[in-house]
């Protein structure tokens, strides 16, 4: 077991935002006392610099005076020198609220995904200058689109105009018709397509009929050279929800975990809700009717895990049966995303 190792398994540590400029790491157990290194920038070893040696605190430390538009990692250094690198999940942008890192989640044989490699999103159409900079500090160069042309058309992803970043659409119609449809729908009174097992559907669908398209995403992280890359529909919730299952269950992430991950949407996108329940109520459509079209079930995503445990076996299999991810692909992934 190496040093990473050995103070992954002595620390369990969370970054929470407190601002703009502040963040808050938290550790268990609290009785530990570590330091806190922070580094930023594209390679997670950058600039790197000791921001606070921890002597009382009761297993928390606030850090301040970070510049919002980069994004920060943080190394956790135990006193006998071991090391954990850690990062804010979230990715605070201006123009997007579910984008966010799926590293850090440790797997079932001890090892853990490497933060800043995979990112998910929602919609990228509200991007700014300053979000522009920061994708450009993280490293993303490729997004995958799951949106249908529709969709696309409807609010296009607003990305640098120099081709820093590649736009990649990979369509998805989640459902029977795409979100544009759906509105389109909601305005004119009609929500009775929204039956109690049209968003579980939804999701079984995706791992039918779309196996090509997160085969396609999956076997480009594994030939690509960039830093980073990022995939996303408009919510981040569903359609980015199986892919990113997908792809951590595959990693051996745990199905709990899992779960977890995919739940988050629903903390990142209700400061939203307000206002959208709002739209639809002018619409004459009782909002809570869409309250599993608007957020991430949970009974969704157990539905997706059992559908491919008793179809296919497990995510691998189903990745090399299905979505063209040969086995040996997966094994470079685990070498490439997995320290």
């Amino acid at each position: 077991m190496d040093r990473n190792e050995k103070l992954s398994s002595a620390l369990d540590v969370q970054v929470q935002r407190i601002n703009s400029s502040t963040v808050e790491l938290c550790w268990q157990p609290k009785e530990r006392k570590p330091t806190v290194s922070i580094c930023s920038g594209i390679r997670r070893k950058d600039r790197m610099q000791k921001v606070f040696v921890d002597e009382s605190s009761n297993g928390f430390v606030k850090i301040s005076g970070l510049d919002p538009a980069t994004r920060h990692y943080y190394h956790v250094v135990d006193e006998d020198g071991s090391r954990l690198l850690t990062a804010e999940r979230r990715v605070p942008l201006e123009g997007a609220v579910n984008f966010r890192d799926i590293g850090g989640y440790k797997t079932v044989d001890n090892r853990e995904v490497k933060w800043g490699k995979v990112f998910r999103a929602d919609g990228l159409a509200r991007l700014t200058e300053q979000d522009h900079q920061a994708l450009a500090q993280i490293g993303i160069e490729r997004v995958f689109d799951f949106r249908t042309p529709a969709e696309v058309a409807e609010a296009p992803d607003k990305l640098p105009e120099d081709g820093s970043i590649v736009h990649i659409n990979l369509p998805v119609t989640h459902g029977k018709f795409d979100f544009v449809d759906a509105m389109t729908r909601l305005k004119k009174g009609d929500s009775s397509w929204l039956t109690p097992d049209f968003m579980v559907n939804g999701y079984i669908r995706n791992i039918e009929d779309y196996a090509g398209g997160w085969g396609e995403v999956i076997n480009c992280i594994a030939d690509s050279n960039a830093p980073a890359l990022v995939f996303h529909c408009t919510g981040g919730k569903d359609r980015t929800g199986t892919c990113a299952a997908l792809i951590l269950l595959m990693l051996g992430v745990d199905e709990e975990t899992v779960v977890k991950d995919h739940q988050l949407s629903n903390d990142y996108i209700a400061g939203m809700l307000s206002g959208i329940y709002k739209l639809i109520a002018s619409y004459g459509v009782e909002p809570d009717k869409l309250i599993p079209y608007l957020t991430a079930p949970l009974d969704c995503i157990h539905a997706l895990i059992d559908h491919i445990r008793n179809n296919y076996g497990s995510a691998s299999d189903y990745l090399a049966q299905k979505a063209g991810v040969e086995k040996e692909t997966q094994a470079l992934l685990k070498e490439k995303l997995l320290r």
